[in-house]
């Protein structure tokens, strides 16, 4: 799966300055004491290319900022990470809590924004990662201080073999030694028909890394200091450097928008295979779309043309039909879904409930075996155990400054086009009539009417056809 034969790798930070601490919680006790791990993770860029004012880091990938899919990954490898953001970056400090973020004052550089970390760095081994190379899984972590712990290796690196090696630093070896990492453009043509390219991410013994990183220098076009320039130190020294190769898809970086939706249709294959894995039907993968905290059980059937917003769990034997979208809810073991379904947040769906076409159901119970199959808004209710309801039913929730509650009893009925104007309680096993507007509570087995008396006119029809077609010669 990962070599640490092959060498892989450039590009990198350096510098050493003063820095600004945003939090010191500390991380999980090291799970290996005689050796601790700490992770650097480099967030303080701004993504000018991504054209946004938010921090690049915070753009999600399946419905989570790209940070913390790295972050996740990395809470089960490392006893401590640390944080590189920019000034004013308070939202992706927040979402690192509760692990150590550090300011990097100045952006001069990856090795410069890696020094800023060092008083954190220990005195086992730090690696840097890249809060915009997000994928790595936490194998490819394990693998990483794995090499870096083998005798005679001083530092191990991340490369790759992309399909197109593009303009992609160069990773130049003798044997199983890395030599030295090649800008594409620094290198000779020789240098750039290398396959072996570098991903950027390093990893070495706490003491070495500090001095390498305060030798990194900065005369370069750039005037900045670069991390990739700690493999030079490092061979300098006469230490052993190594390459672990691991696959594109976990090490390709993410700068621009374009870049983001590669990374996205990469992790959604991911979670759909993880997910048919598991025992899930997909019946068109590439057409359903997760998120990274989806849960969904054995025996579940996704249909053609569903997405799942964050915050959703389904349990055993469900179906969801085509063209469903689903946020923040959860749906009960052997529920029918769709097609054309809405579930919002705070939704919960009972076991063998149906919420059928053009239903949407938002902060709504729907018990048990309850139905509700055709062009409906269930907002802010309680609905019981087997009741129905009608189609064209509405809660009418939201009186413009507050929102309202609606129950509706186990065993009830409602009939189609009724308006329930919240607050508003319908006992159990009531029973609506069709074209209601509900504005009082039921009681229990009562049946409401709520709508004017019809009356009938005899001829009435024929004598206003006749005085509209009048009106009409009249011109």
């Amino acid at each position: 799966m990962v070599s640490c034969s092959s060498p892989g790798l450039t590009g990198l930070p350096g510098g050493g300055y003063p820095q600004k601490v945003m939090s010191t919680i500390p991380s999980s006790p090291s799970s290996s004491p005689s050796r601790p791990a700490t992770a650097v993770i480099l967030a303080a860029g701004r993504g000018t290319r991504m054209r946004s004012e938010h921090p690049k880091v915070m753009h999600p990938l399946a419905g989570r900022p790209m940070l913390r899919h790295l972050l996740d990954n990395a809470e089960q490898v490392f006893d401590r990470i640390v944080v590189v953001i920019g000034p004013g970056m308070e939202e992706v400090a927040a979402l690192a809590a509760p692990h150590v973020a550090v300011v990097q004052a100045d952006r001069l550089g990856t090795a410069h924004a890696a020094l800023q970390a060092q008083a954190y760095f220990g005195t086992g081994d730090v690696a840097v990662l890249y809060g915009d190379n997000p994928l790595i899984t936490a194998q490819t972590m394990r693998d990483l201080l794995a090499c870096r712990r083998l005798p005679g290796v001083g530092l191990a690196l991340l490369a790759m073999r992309p399909a197109n090696p593009g303009r992609y630093g160069r990773v130049v070896t003798q044997g199983d030694e890395v030599v030295r990492i090649v800008e594409w453009a620094d290198a000779t043509p020789d240098e750039r028909a290398i396959d072996l390219c570098n991903a950027g991410v390093l990893c070495a013994d706490a003491h070495d890394f500090r001095r390498w990183l305060d030798a990194v220098r900065n005369d370069n076009a750039q005037g900045e200091y670069y991390l990739g320039d700690v493999v030079t130190q490092a061979v300098a020294d006469g230490v052993g450097v190594r390459a672990v190769v691991a696959a594109e898809d976990e090490l390709r970086g993410i700068n621009s928008r374009a870049e983001l939706a590669v990374a996205e249709a990469s992790v959604q294959q991911r979670l759909r295979h993880a997910a048919m894995e598991k025992g899930v039907t997909l019946v068109a993968p590439d057409t359903v779309f997760l998120c990274a905290d989806t849960v969904l059980a054995p025996d579940v059937v996704i249909h053609p043309h569903v997405v799942f917003g964050p915050g959703v769990t389904v349990e055993r034997d469900v179906e969801v039909r085509s063209f469903s979208h689903l946020e923040g809810c959860v749906v009960r073991h052997g529920a029918l879904i769709g097609p054309y379904a809405r579930l919002r947040p705070g939704s919960d769906v009972g076991a063998h409930a149906h919420v059928g076409n053009f239903v949407e159901l938002k902060a709504t119970t729907l018990g048990e075996g309850a139905k509700a199959n055709h062009l409906t808004y269930l907002g802010n209710a309680q609905v019981g155990a087997r009741s129905n309801i009608g189609a064209g039913t509405i809660t009418c929730n939201y009186d413009g400054v507050f929102k309202h509650t609606t129950i509706i009893g186990e065993g009830s009925f409602v009939g189609s086009d009724s308006i329930l104007v919240a607050p508003v309680t319908l006992g159990a096993g009531t029973l609506t009539a069709a074209g209601s507007v509900i504005t009082d509570d039921v009681p229990d087995d009562a049946m409401a009417f709520g709508r004017v008396k019809q009356e009938n006119r005899a001829g009435y029809a024929r004598t206003f056809r006749d005085r509209l077609k009048a009106a009409k010669e009249r011109g």
